[in-house]
C-alpha cells in the first residue's frame, strides 16, 4: 500500500498561489544556488520557512514579487492555518527536489543540528 497525500482543499487560492509561485521561482534550476547562499549568509537552516519568509529570501533569490505586491511572509500570514501547513509541506518538498550536488555543496544548511 503507497502513501497517499490526503487532498485538503485550498481557503485562500490566490494567496496560496502566489506564494507558491514565489517559492517556485526561488528554488527553480537556475536560482537554488543563489537561494542556498542567501540563507547561509543569513545562518538560516533551509527547514526553518519562518526564518526564510523573516529575511525575505524568496523575494531576493526569486527577484520578483507577485501579482498583488505582498512580501511572500504577508501572503502566508494571510493564510489559514490548512493552507499554511499545505504552503510548508509544498516547501520543503521543493527542497528536497534541489539537485543533490547542490545539496551536498550546501550539507550544513540541510543538517538538522
Amino acid at each position: 500500500m503507497a502513501f497517499e497525500q490526503a487532498a485538503i482543499k485550498i481557503q485562500n487560492e490566490k494567496e496560496f498561489e502566489e506564494l507558491q509561485s514565489a517559492i517556485s521561482r526561488a528554488l527553480s534550476p537556475e536560482r537554488a544556488e543563489a537561494f542556498l547562499k542567501l540563507l547561509t549568509k543569513n545562518g538560516i537552516r533551509v527547514r526553518d520557512f519562518d526564518a526564510v519568509l523573516a529575511v525575505s529570501a524568496l523575494e531576493k533569490a526569486g527577484e520578483a514579487r507577485g501579482t498583488s505586491g505582498l512580501k511572500a511572509q504577508q501572503l502566508y500570514q494571510a493564510l489559514p492555518v490548512s493552507d499554511q501547513a499545505q504552503m510548508r509541506e509544498f516547501y520543503l518538498s521543493k527542497l528536497e527536489g534541489i539537485d543533490a550536488a547542490l545539496r551536498h555543496k550546501f550539507r550544513k544548511l540541510y543538517q538538522y543540528y
